[in-house]
Parts: C-alpha cells; sequence; structure tokens
C-alpha cells in the first residue's frame, strides 16, 4: 500500500478536460489538495466542482503553459492557498493534426510551445517550492507518439512529446540534488473527448491493435502519475511508464494470433 497523499498540494495543468481531468479527480480521491489549471478557468471550475462533490479539496486557476508569468502567478496563489506545492503533473498538450506538406510555421511553434515549452515552464514555476516540499515529485504526460511509434498529420506533437522525454532525462539530474524525481507516462490510445473526435472509425482501428482489446481509460494514466507521486517511488527519476495495454509490442495484427 503507498503511503497516503493526504495534506499534499498537486498542480495539474491541462486539467480541465481529458487525462488532466481523470488525473486530477485520482488525486482528490487519493486525498491530496488540488491545482486545477486550465486555460479556461470555467472549464477548471467545473472540475472542480466534480471534485468537491465526491468529497475533495480542488480550485481553480487559469494558467497558459506556455506563458511563464501566468505560470508563476498559478503556482504563487497554489502554494499560498495549499501551504505549497508537492506534485506537479506537467500535463497539458495539444494535437491539431496538420500533415508535413501543408504544416506551417505558426501550426509547428504551438504545439511546440504548447507541449514543450510548457513542460518547462510548469516545472520553472513550481521549483522554488517543490525544492521545500519533504519530497517533490513531478510528472510528465508524454505519449507514446513520437518516442516510440508515429502517426501521419502528428509529426510536429511526435516531435514535442520526444522533447518532452529529452528534457525529462537531463533535468533529472539537475533536480536530484533537491530530492525531487521527474518522470514521465507515456498513454497509448486513452478514451477523451480528443479521442473520441477522431471517429468510430479511428477508434474501432485502434482498439484492433491493442493486445489487452480496449482502449485506455483516463484512470489507467492517473494510477500511474500517482504511483510516481508517491513515497515509494522515490528512487525512480528520469523513467517513463508505457500505459498502452500492450499497443505497442506486435509486429502486426497477425502477430497478436
Amino acid at each position: 500500500m503507498l503511503t497516503p497523499l493526504k495534506n499534499k498540494t498537486v498542480v495539474v495543468t491541462g486539467a480541465s478536460k481529458g487525462i488532466g481531468k481523470g488525473i486530477a479527480k485520482t488525486f482528490a480521491e487519493k486525498g491530496a489538495k488540488v491545482a486545477v489549471v486550465a486555460r479556461s478557468l470555467t472549464k477548471a471550475e467545473e472540475t472542480v466542482v466534480e471534485i468537491r462533490e465526491n468529497g475533495g479539496v480542488a480550485h481553480a486557476f487559469e494558467g497558459n503553459v506556455a506563458d511563464l508569468e501566468s505560470m508563476k502567478r498559478v503556482a504563487n496563489e497554489t502554494a499560498g492557498m495549499f501551504g505549497g506545492i508537492d506534485v506537479l503533473c506537467a500535463n497539458a498538450g495539444i494535437f491539431p493534426n496538420a500533415p508535413i506538406e501543408e504544416m506551417t510555421g505558426e501550426q509547428w511553434d504551438e504545439v511546440m510551445n504548447t507541449n514543450a515549452r510548457g513542460t518547462l515552464f510548469s516545472l520553472q514555476a513550481c521549483l522554488p517550492f517543490l525544492k521545500q516540499a519533504e519530497y517533490g515529485r513531478i510528472i510528465v504526460t508524454s505519449s507514446i507518439t513520437g518516442p516510440v511509434t508515429g502517426y501521419a498529420g502528428w509529426s510536429h506533437y511526435g516531435a514535442s512529446k520526444a522533447a518532452q522525454l529529452g528534457f525529462m532525462r537531463s533535468a533529472a539530474l539537475e533536480l536530484a540534488r533537491y530530492n525531487i524525481t521527474i518522470n514521465a507516462v507515456m498513454p497509448g490510445n486513452i478514451i477523451t473527448e480528443g479521442l473520441e473526435g477522431l471517429g468510430d472509425n479511428y477508434l474501432q482501428a485502434m482498439t484492433a491493435s491493442i493486445p489487452l482489446k480496449r482502449l485506455g481509460s483516463v484512470e489507467d494514466i492517473a494510477y500511474a502519475a500517482v504511483f510516481l507521486a508517491s513515497k515509494e517511488a522515490g528512487f525512480i527519476t528520469g523513467q517513463t511508464i508505457v500505459v498502452d495495454g500492450g499497443q505497442i509490442l506486435p509486429e502486426s495484427l497477425e502477430a497478436m494470433g
């Protein structure tokens, strides 16, 4: 059994929907105080309402991970309200479709700024408080797309997710002196609003390619994040956990027998 997260403060970016919302709700269920961060304050507040209805502690913050001053404000207000920051879940990310031949520099920058630079700025904003924690934890939401697999139309997304892992490994060396660990969860196909928006054909094709024969849930990712945030995971840093139902294992559909 993991040490309870009661009285720990967790900042979750991109927490108004999808995986981020699942992470925020799960940490709250485990007893943590959760800062729900999103670009839309209204959407963040909706997540907070759900958390509070289940007896959890949470507060909504409007924040843009691509803006360092915005994230510093979120971190300062969170620490002031909850007494510090123990865990950062750098989850915010976007994945617009853009074929290489049509991709513009603006589209590339938008994805890299949110997914890669947003991870840096979220960490920089929370770091002063993580250094004061009993043990600091940073969990990055990466993806199998980019670091391991590819998908047509998501080359900029894949590049940003691979960049997160390169950043994480060097960051782990710098943060170790403060007893702060940083690790990444690499989701496969998880049922979210964004995934459902890709259509039934996509969902059916992805399900067929997963050995466990189901798409993942946001809770599947959240439980991995909770483990990496635990006291018991204190000797794990700079590492990745793939949560994909075995999707990256078979060489082909025939390989699944």
